[in-house]
């Protein structure tokens, strides 16, 4: 596979770059592949007058042995926002801006699961730096369930750099932290915020928390110190779906 194109695999994640506009290099689909799902892709794969190419199972699994559900289909790279495109976001959205900020996660998996939260909670992009984060690819695209090309994100060469300007364009940044004194269920979530969100080892950087207007955290009630940082993002970010009264 050349390296300017990008593996998807499974049968939502392939359907969803189709609906968003993405432009499908090819689509391999397994021999009698069968089910209503399957169906429906077929339907609008021949729709939308992409070119199918039905091979056996052996070939599938030579692309990944994920989880592929008798799909594959190779697109163009996913296409990063900049930081000017950011701040026209934010001056769109005016008093209702909702960004996501990921400090480092480094799990496919998580970072993918992230993307899949923030799309279905209305988060209108999502900031990562350009190194130290988990890469946006076919694990990513899967676990999101095609959600990464529905959200916009922005890729800067530090995080720090979208604060910045965030804070410039008058947007109030979270820290989520258990370091925090104030948890989510005492904050105001009802104007536009960023909340950052730290790796999945280390949490927050010193350096990021120190930028931050407050620090919130989600209680917790067990003897467990740490919620999974997927887990603790939608739950910060459907509690501010809540306070907005959706």
């Amino acid at each position: 596979m050349s390296k300017e194109q990008t593996l998807i695999y499974g049968i939502r994640s392939v359907k969803e770059a189709i609906e968003s506009e993405k432009s499908l290099n090819r689509v391999y689909l397994q021999r009698g592949l069968k089910g209503a799902s399957a169906f429906d892709l077929i339907k609008t794969l021949n729709k939308k007058q992409i070119e199918i190419s039905y091979v056996p199972i052996e070939k599938l699994n030579r692309f990944t042995l994920k989880n592929h559900q008798g799909v594959v289909a190779t697109i163009a790279p996913i296409k990063f926002l900049s930081i000017d495109d950011l701040s026209k976001i934010v001056e769109k959205k005016k008093d209702s801006c909702q960004i996501l900020i990921l400090d480092q996660i480094s799990d496919v998996r998580n970072f993918g699961a992230i993307v899949r939260t923030a799309e279905c909670s209305g988060v209108d992009c999502i900031i990562i730096q350009s190194s130290g984060n988990a890469p946006v690819n076919g694990d990513t695209i899967k676990t999101s369930s095609g959600a990464v090309f529905n959200v916009p994100i922005c890729k800067a060469g530090h995080i720090k750099d979208g604060i910045f300007l965030l804070k410039q364009l008058n947007i109030k940044i979270y820290g989520a932290t258990e370091k925090a004194k104030k948890n989510i269920y005492q904050t105001d979530f009802k104007s536009s915020q960023a909340i950052v969100m730290g790796s999945e080892g280390k949490g927050l950087s010193k350096s990021v928390i120190d930028l931050c207007d407050e620090l919130i955290k989600i209680p917790l009630l067990g003897k467990i110190e740490s919620l999974n940082v997927s887990v603790a993002c939608g739950t910060i970010l459907y509690e501010i779906v809540r306070q907005k009264g959706y």
